[in-house]
């Protein structure tokens, strides 16, 4: 029997927001701003929104997207989340997200994160999904105090499931038509984790 406790929750510390904006080899990777609303395309491609958490919104959408992008900056409560856009020679060509997940204890800041990445279809097999992963996941654990990241991903996205690995990410579990797809199907979903000692191992 759980007994209700008097005393609220300690106050979670908040976080500073993460040092952007981030180059890698051929990529600027910075926050979001109001108008990449005009680089945002891909996110009305249906084929792009298939392993997506919400369908392919309309063009006349997508001011507001990039209005909900740009408002992540500072995430520091479990559910908050990092909005990365990511350029390559002055275009948006994707986003990558870092989403912050619950404390293992009451007034903790958020020890685990989720990692999560979008791109538009014409930039495919270039390699910037997997160059733009990484330096977020090194973004996330130097600027956080995370134990873990994670992807949860549809199995039959094997694209992802590649980048998964390639961040030093093992498959952890596959759990079935656990998730509601937008469009009404019950679909799979497959777990990738990584812990900060695995990263410290593969960082050297």
């Amino acid at each position: 029997m759980t007994v209700p406790s008097d005393h609220a929750a300690p106050a979670r510390p908040a976080l500073p927001p993460p040092p952007l904006p981030v180059r890698t080899e051929r990529l600027l990777l910075r926050p979001a701003r109001p108008e990449d609303a005009a680089d945002l395309g891909y996110y009305t491609d249906a084929e792009v929104a298939r392993y997506l958490p919400f369908a392919a919104i309309a063009a006349e959408e997508l001011a507001a997207r990039a209005a909900v992008l740009a408002e992540r900056t500072a995430p520091s409560e479990p559910g908050d989340a990092l909005a990365v856009m990511v350029e390559h020679e002055g275009r948006v060509v994707g986003d990558v997200m870092l989403r912050l997940c619950e404390p293992a204890e009451p007034g903790r800041s958020p020890a685990v994160g989720e990692l999560g990445w979008v791109f538009a279809p014409d930039v495919a097999g270039r390699g910037f999904a997997t160059e733009s992963a990484l330096a977020l996941r090194d973004l996330a654990f130097e600027s956080y105090p995370l134990h873990r990241l994670m992807a949860r991903l549809d199995p039959r996205n094997t694209a992802s499931a590649r980048i998964c690995e390639r961040l030093g990410m093992r498959h952890e579990a596959h759990t079935r038509r656990d998730y509601l797809s937008h469009d009404g199907s019950w679909c799979d979903t497959a777990v990738y984790g990584l812990l900060r000692e695995e990263w410290e191992a593969v960082r050297g």
